[in-house]
C-alpha cells in the first residue's frame, strides 16, 4: 500500500502540529482506560499517529473526526477496512449519535478551549477524555482555587470530572514544532449526575466571575442583578479565583433562590 504521508501537510490555519514520536503516541492511547468499552471518538487524527494504535486495540469502536479533508482521505486510503469510521466532521458542530462515548486526540491548539466547552456541553455523554493540549491550557484545567491559573474551564470541568495531569511533551516531537510546551491530561466522569444548582446559571456565574477576575465577585457579577441578601454574602468580597467549585455551586444556588437574574 502506498503511504501518502508525504502529501499530508500540517496546516497552520487549522492549528495542526503532527506528533511524530511513536512512544508518546502509544502512551496517549494506553492512557485511555475505556473500562466500559464505549465508542471512542478521536478528534483531529491528522496522519493517524494515534489512530493506528486505536484500531489495533481489540474491541474498540473507533470514529475519527477531522476538518482537514486531506487527512480524512489519507486515513481512508491507508486503512480501507475502517474507511467508514473516518468522518469529515467538525466536533464543535457534530451531534454525536452515541448515548455514551469517550474522547481522545491531539487537540488542535487554536481551538482546544472551544473543544472543552463542547465536552462540557456533552458531559452527560462523555465518560472519559485523554488529550494532548498546550501545557498552559492543561495547567489551567488542572488548577485548584487560589491559583492564578485557575479559571472558567477549571471550575466547569472539575464540577463533573476527575482530572489527572499525566505528562509533559516537548516541542521537538512535532512537525512543525509548536512554540509552546504540551501536556497530556485525562478526564474521567465523576459521580455527579446533576449539580444541586441550575447548571446554565452556574456556567453564567463562573464566566462572569472570571470575566472580570481582578474585581471582587460583587463587582464582577453586577449584570446578574443580585438581590440585597446575595450582595451581602461574605464570599462576594473575594475574587473568582478564590472560590472552590463547591462554593461556586453554593453561590449559584443562593442567586437562584433569592431571585437573581433568570435571563439565562
Amino acid at each position: 500500500m502506498e503511504d501518502k504521508l508525504a502529501n499530508v501537510k500540517p496546516k497552520k490555519h487549522l492549528g495542526q502540529h503532527f506528533l511524530k514520536d511513536e512512544n508518546i503516541a502509544f502512551k496517549i492511547v494506553e492512557a485511555l482506560k475505556n473500562e466500559q468499552q464505549l465508542p471512542v471518538l478521536e478528534i483531529g487524527p491528522g496522519t493517524g499517529v494515534l489512530t493506528k494504535y486505536l484500531i489495533a486495540q481489540e474491541g474498540v469502536e473507533l470514529y475519527a473526526l477531522d476538518v482537514d479533508k486531506e487527512s480524512i482521505e489519507y486515513l481512508k486510503s491507508n486503512y480501507p477496512s475502517n474507511a467508514d469510521q473516518f468522518l469529515f466532521q467538525d466536533y464543535l458542530k457534530y451531534d454525536v449519535p452515541f448515548e455514551k462515548f469517550n474522547v481522545i486526540g491531539n487537540f488542535p491548539y487554536n481551538i482546544s478551549s472551544q473543544l472543552f466547552f463542547k465536552i462540557w456541553d456533552d458531559r452527560d455523554k462523555v465518560e472519559e477524555v485523554v488529550c494532548m493540549i498546550q501545557k498552559e491550557v492543561a495547567d489551567r484545567i488542572c488548577a485548584t482555587h487560589g491559583n492564578k491559573t485557575y479559571g472558567i474551564l477549571s471550575v466547569l470541568l472539575q464540577a463533573f470530572y476527575d482530572i489527572e495531569y499525566l505528562f509533559k511533551v516537548a516541542p521537538g516531537v512535532f512537525n512543525p514544532p509548536p512554540k509552546v510546551q504540551s501536556a497530556v491530561i485525562r478526564l474521567k466522569r465523576n459521580s455527579v449526575s446533576k449539580l444541586s444548582c441550575d447548571e446554565k446559571l452556574f456556567k453564567r456565574v463562573v464566566k462572569a466571575g472570571f470575566g472580570k477576575r481582578r474585581k471582587t465577585l460583587r463587582n464582577a457579577l453586577k449584570d446578574l442583578n443580585l438581590s440585597d441578601s446575595v450582595n451581602a454574602l461574605d464570599m462576594l468580597n473575594q475574587r473568582a479565583e478564590q472560590l472552590s467549585v463547591q462554593e461556586f455551586i453554593s453561590l449559584t444556588e443562593k442567586i437562584s433562590e433569592d431571585g437573581g437574574s433568570n435571563d439565562f
